[in-house]
């Protein structure tokens, strides 16, 4: 008999060690989320806008996103313009549809004429020159943030404000 509770004592010693245990690494787990959320990503969205479509169902749109903090990554893009917006990059010539874009920590994420673009496909109507067209990003990290992109001329470029 004096084996038995010597044995069960060993068993509940053991259990104890492994609850003791997970809550030590599970109180580093915390720790660590606590300091990467103070690293967290820290965006600011400049540059945005629509060069006025040509024609009334598609159009496109360019801004850059600024990161003053931790890594994000840009998952979509929504608008009351169109039920279907899409994110390009370009390279080597060839526009390729993209599922989402790094944002780099203390970096930045540009879509700019001949380069990262979003496409607007069958429009609701044709934005006209001086119109704002209202965005959503969806970023992994940082949620949602909503910019205002206003409609320039089809020739616009953003380096001379013409």
């Amino acid at each position: 008999m004096s084996r038995r509770p010597s044995r069960r004592a060993g068993l509940l010693a053991a259990g104890a060690l492994v609850i003791a245990a997970s809550g030590t690494l599970s109180g580093c787990g915390s720790d660590d989320s606590s300091s990467s959320s103070s690293a967290g990503p820290e965006l600011k969205v400049t540059g945005a806008y629509m060069p006025a479509p040509n024609t009334d169902t598609m159009a496109a749109g360019f801004f850059t996103v600024t990161d003053s903090g931790g890594a994000d990554t840009l998952t979509s893009v929504t608008s009351d313009l169109s039920d279907e917006v899409t994110m390009h990059a370009t390279e080597d010539g060839t526009m390729q549809e993209k599922e989402s874009f790094a944002v780099p920590a203390e970096g930045t994420l540009d879509f700019a004429s001949g380069g990262n673009h979003l496409m607007f496909a069958k429009l609701t109507h044709k934005p006209e020159q001086g119109e704002k067209v209202s965005v959503e990003l969806h970023f992994a990290k940082s949620g949602t943030v909503k910019i205002s992109m206003p409609v320039k001329s089809a020739t616009y470029n953003p380096k001379t404000g013409h």
